[in-house]
């Protein structure tokens, strides 16, 4: 019985930090986006170098977090995948409503 406990509280674990990561993900692309616009609207109004450059690293930082990011979540959904077919097959949880909501997160981030 504390095995199907401990697994059930793996899953919400896992598909929490699923959730988590595809959400950060999302919000580090839009701010790479806004800094791309941002940058671009300096270059055309003429600003000064460094405001530029300094765009330009934003821009940058922003890139390594989404690299970092959507390595994580990847990982994270493969930690997440395996734990979910582990539950099917060794524990019987296929109409279970944590596994179902794990499926659900997992479908939605990988989309």
């Amino acid at each position: 019985m504390s095995d199907i406990a401990a697994v059930k509280r793996q899953l919400k674990i896992k598909y929490g930090v699923v959730q988590r990561l595809s959400k950060e993900t999302g919000l580090y692309r839009k701010e790479a986006e806004g800094l791309e616009t941002k940058r671009a609207k300096l270059v055309l109004d003429g600003a000064e170098e460094w405001d530029i450059k300094n765009a330009g690293k934003m821009i940058e930082e922003s890139g390594k977090m989404v690299l970092d990011t959507t390595s994580r979540l990847k990982k994270a959904s493969d930690e997440l995948e395996a734990l979910i077919a582990s539950a099917k097959k060794d524990f019987n949880l296929d109409q279970d409503e944590d596994l179902l909501k794990a499926e659900e997160v997992l479908q939605s981030a990988k989309a």
